[in-house]
């Protein structure tokens, strides 16, 4: 619709100045400055401008409409940050669905175009587990859960989205006290489905990249100091859960920060090994997400 306004803005922009040239060649226009030259000069001059500035508009609004277009299409990925309101022993803390927000993502998604040709959106969508729009997506991500409060509602809806087959990840929680809040509002998703240690062998490290090492991946404070971990989070730990088909649903990545990697990835404090094993951590999940 944009273009076509431009082009029609452009032709009329044409026209008048047509209209202009024919009205001088006859003479019409030019006789009558004889009586007032001064007065018709600055009309034509300011006549003639205002014509260009319709031509340039015109082409101007016309060539913008293939940007906006291009900006506002489908992508083959879109990643979705989960929104939920914190625990009451958190509820002095910011919100911390936002951590890292939007770096991490920002970062990741560039790798992921860049190393696997997938058309992703640059940034990410925050949604609740209440927001309809959940369901259109394959791919849930949420951080900080060691935080995170979810009520009855939510928790249905989550394990609805699951189960019809999307794909949560969560990280950055440690130590024993968040492992007890996270798992406080997952049992409430899946009362019935135990949580489980992921092998070596296990699918979802095996898509794109063999993802063999296990090293834990700390924030960027204990990348500097040499602690790779918090509070009493001192191994790492990958768990999940699966549905009845074997499909892993959630990735749980405990006592670790895959965000902080992202998020620091042009970092040169940060450790690239580090950034390179979450990056692969990440890309295997979307791949996984996309393909199950």
């Amino acid at each position: 619709m944009i273009g076509l306004w431009g082009c029609f803005i452009a032709i009329v922009g044409l026209g008048y100045s047509l209209t202009l040239y024919l009205l001088v060649r006859s003479g019409s226009l030019v006789r009558p400055m004889v009586d007032c030259p001064q007065g018709s000069f600055n009309f034509l001059r300011h006549y003639a401008a205002l014509i260009c500035c319709m031509i340039l508009g015109g082409l101007a609004v016309a060539g913008d409409a293939p940007t906006r277009a291009s900006a506002e299409k489908d992508h083959e990925f879109q990643l979705i940050r989960l929104r939920y309101n914190n625990h009451p022993q958190f509820s002095s803390f910011r919100s911390s669905w936002m951590t890292d927000a939007p770096e991490a993502e920002t970062h990741l998604l560039n790798g992921v175009q860049r190393l696997t040709l997938i058309d992703t959106a640059a940034d990410s969508i925050g949604l609740s587990a209440m927001d309809d729009r959940l369901f259109e997506y394959p791919f849930l991500y949420a951080v900080e859960v060691g935080h995170w409060a979810l009520s009855d509602a939510e928790a249905k809806r989550l394990r609805d989205y699951l189960l019809k087959g999307g794909f949560l990840i969560v990280d950055d929680f440690h130590g024993t006290q968040e492992w007890l809040v996270f798992a406080e509002s997952m049992q409430k998703v899946f009362p019935d489905r135990p949580i489980v240690d992921l092998g070596d062998k296990d699918a979802v490290f095996h898509v794109l990249f063999d993802v063999n090492q296990r090293v834990q991946i700390p924030n960027i404070r204990g990348a500097l100091n040499g602690q790779s971990w918090e509070k009493d989070g001192f191994t790492p730990r990958w768990r999940g859960i699966f549905d009845d088909e074997g499909r892993l649903m959630v990735a749980i990545n405990f006592n670790m920060d895959l965000g902080d990697a992202w998020e620091h990835a042009d970092n040169p404090d940060y450790p690239q090994p580090l950034t390179l094993l979450a990056y692969h951590f990440g890309i295997d999940y979307i791949l996984y997400a996309m393909t199950h």
